[in-house]
């Protein structure tokens, strides 16, 4: 436990970190009257935990990014390379992502400051591997904004978005909170991933708050029970993703429009096999440019070592592990290139795929 004087000064930085912050003025005059109580408390040889809870919630006050924002990038013919640099095929769904960035730029040009609350909010649905959270990702670089992930898969509680009370021991803030302190931005796109696998439990109760979240009429005053404060979350970009709509509640839905993502046929996937991931995975393995190489012959063993499957997921796996096994051939002095064909692509293979073929 420290002692007074420690906590004295201690006080006294908590008071000069919240009047210089740009905390807004109300919210700053709370928490220098929770600073006083406090002192005041101190004299009469209060116990010292509610220091520890207020330093605590002003760490988490100071770290939100009040009236910080990213400009746009609404350039479509740059979104259009970047679509296309990172995501094969999906011509209908690219279509949809440009038309739907050509109403963000029409509204900005129009003066028009709620813009995001009049575009519609975008819910990818697809097959797991189907690319829907890449595409997130390409348009938050497309836009130029920061994008932070929300995780809903097996999420239990409407208080995981929404946070505690300060009132109960070890509280913090809801991912809402969280995501913003770690987007650095009052403007970022939030990601929230896959919103159709929440528990049953806690389904209708995570759909109130998500129809909150989606709401225009709503966001404008977001209030995280632990911060205990309305934020403005009416520029924040949510992107929502699932494999299904079916466990998704009918309000959430209206506040949202669909784009379906598509299965990717064998010849697509061989496409992005050649012209995307192996790249991209040669590049991350740091392998040098000649060591690898593959025969045509073998891409049709690569794509579809298993059977059918909707997404390129394993795909991306069945190359890494083949990119894996030449690069620790390397490393150990096997400097000749390997040239992969349907002869010896089983040495490369996982056991239980090459057993198969």
């Amino acid at each position: 436990m420290p002692d007074s004087p420690s906590i004295t000064d201690d006080l006294a930085s908590l008071r000069d970190k919240t009047e210089q912050s740009k905390i807004p003025p109300d919210l700053k005059d709370k928490i220098l009257q929770m600073i006083r109580r406090f002192e005041l408390a101190m004299k009469y040889g209060q116990v010292f935990e509610e220091y520890e809870r207020l330093s605590h919630y002003l760490d988490w006050v100071t770290k939100l990014p009040w009236g910080i924002y990213t400009d746009d990038n609404l350039d479509l013919q740059n979104a259009q390379t970047i679509l296309d640099k990172h995501h094969y095929g999906l011509t209908d769904v690219k279509e949809r992502l440009l038309e739907y960035l050509a109403v963000l730029k029409l509204n900005r040009d129009q003066g028009q400051t709620d813009h995001l609350a009049r575009a519609p909010i975008l819910l990818m649905v697809g097959l797991v591997g189907t690319g829907k959270t890449t595409f997130a990702y390409s348009l938050a670089e497309a836009l130029n904004r920061r994008i932070v992930r929300i995780p809903f898969g097996s999420m239990g509680s409407a208080l995981d978005l929404r946070g505690q009370s300060r009132l109960h021991l070890e509280a913090e803030p809801g991912y809402i909170i969280k995501a913003l302190v770690r987007a650095q931005s009052a403007n970022p796109i939030i990601l929230l991933d896959e919103i159709d696998r929440v528990t049953d439990e806690a389904r209708n109760d995570i759909m109130g708050v998500l129809v909150e979240l989606l709401d225009p009429e709503q966001n404008h005053a977001f209030l995280d029970h632990y911060l205990d404060y309305p934020f403005d979350l009416s520029q924040v970009l949510f992107i929502g993703t699932a494999n299904g709509i079916s466990h998704i509640a009918t309000a959430v839905m209206d506040r949202m429009e669909p784009i379906s993502m598509p299965s990717y046929s064998d010849q697509e996937k061989l496409a992005i096999g050649k012209n995307y991931l192996l790249p991209k995975i040669l590049k991350e393995v740091a392998l040098p440019e000649g060591v690898l190489n593959l025969d045509d012959q073998v891409w049709s063993i690569i794509v579809r070592p298993l059977g059918y499957d909707a997404g390129i997921r394993t795909l991306q796996r069945t190359l890494q592990g083949i990119v894996r096994k030449v690069a620790k051939q390397y490393v150990e002095g096997n400097t000749q290139p390997v040239t992969l064909t349907p002869d010896n692509i089983k040495n490369y293979l996982p056991s239980y795929k090459s057993e198969i073929i």
